[in-house]
C-alpha cells in the first residue's frame, strides 16, 4: 500500500528530532532484547503493522527467539521473559493504554529491577516508540515490506 505522505520529506525537522532521540535511547543503558521487546509490544497494543514487522525483524537480526517473539503478547503467562522484562513490558502496557490507576504500583516494581535513570530511559522509549506508531499509522503503510 503506498503512503499518504513521507515525513522524513514533508516534516524532515520534526523526524529528524524523533529520529535523533531515538538514536540516543538506542546507547542508553538498556539492553537491544529489551528494547526490542519494548518496541514490539508497543507497537502490537497501537495496531501499527509497519512497525510490528519492522520491530520483530530488528529484534531477529540481533539475535532474538521466534519463541520469544511469538510469546511478546502473552508474556505474562510466558516463562521465557526475566522479571526485569516481565517489570518492563507491565510499565509499558501502562503507559501505552493510559492505564493511570496502576502507575504507582507499577513504578514501584521497576525500582526493585531498574535505577532511576533506567526508568526514565525506559519511560522515554515507551514514549517515543508510541510516536513513531503513530506517525506509521498515518502514513499508512501496513507493512515494512511494503516501505
Amino acid at each position: 500500500m503506498s503512503a499518504r505522505f513521507d515525513l522524513s520529506k514533508d516534516a524532515p525537522k520534526a523526524y529528524q528530532a524523533l529520529y535523533n532521540v531515538t538514536n540516543v535511547l538506542g546507547e542508553g543503558s538498556l539492553s537491544k532484547q529489551l528494547k526490542h521487546l519494548i518496541d514490539l509490544r508497543v507497537s502490537q497494543l497501537n495496531g501499527c503493522t509497519y512497525c510490528i514487522d519492522l520491530h520483530t525483524g530488528w529484534a531477529r537480526g540481533d539475535g532474538e527467539t521466534d519463541e520469544r517473539l511469538a510469546a511478546v503478547a502473552g508474556w505474562r503467562q510466558s516463562p521465557l521473559f526475566t522479571p526485569d522484562e516481565k517489570a518492563a513490558l507491565a510499565w509499558a502496557e501502562a503507559l501505552t493504554e493510559r492505564r493511570k490507576d496502576q502507575i504507582d504500583d507499577l513504578h514501584a516494581q521497576l525500582g526493585q529491577h531498574f535505577d532511576r535513570a533506567g526508568i526514565g530511559e525506559l519511560t522515554m522509549m515507551v514514549a517515543v516508540v508510541n510516536a513513531w506508531n503513530r506517525a506509521g499509522i498515518a502514513f499508512h503503510r501496513e507493512s515494512a515490506q511494503a516501505a
